[in-house]
């Protein structure tokens, strides 16, 4: 899970919207639960301008299930369609569902499909053995759908 906050943003406000995810993931809320699952990274950009990347990485199984059922449960029924009908682009070689929501409706508490780039970024490695993108294709589609 990744986020930018541009120098024009209020930091705070950005990680409010990542801890809506992460909080949801975890089963907890609060900066102070989720500040040792963030990595803070100050980045200077191609013309000089500074931001802040804040990142985070779910690796238990059920934390990665509980954030895919918030996901799932919390979206709308336009944006679970967008989802499911996506699905092949958004499922790359390596098995990676890739998914991007709108960070000002996360700072209000809602999830909401954005294909902007301003937005946070959410990766799902979908695990098979052995690797089979189909059989990945069927658990985005038991997961999202």
């Amino acid at each position: 899970m990744r986020v930018i906050a541009h120098s024009t943003e209020d930091l705070s406000r950005v990680r409010a919207a990542l801890d809506f995810f992460l909080g949801n993931a975890i089963g907890k809320s609060g900066n102070t639960v989720t500040d040792e699952l963030v990595e803070v990274t100050d980045i200077e950009g191609h013309y000089g301008n500074s931001f802040v990347m804040l990142s985070s990485q779910i690796a238990r199984k059920s934390d990665c299930a509980k954030l895919a059922r918030f996901i799932r449960e919390a979206m709308s029924p336009e944006d679970v369609e967008s989802l499911c009908n996506e699905m092949p682009d958004r499922l790359d070689d390596e098995q990676l569902f890739h998914m991007r929501f709108d960070k000002q409706a996360a700072f209000l508490g809602k999830v909401v499909l954005s294909s902007s780039s301003d937005a946070i970024t959410v990766k799902a490695k979908i695990a098979t053995y052995p690797k089979d993108r189909l059989q990945a294709g069927l658990i985005v589609e038991e997961l999202f759908g």
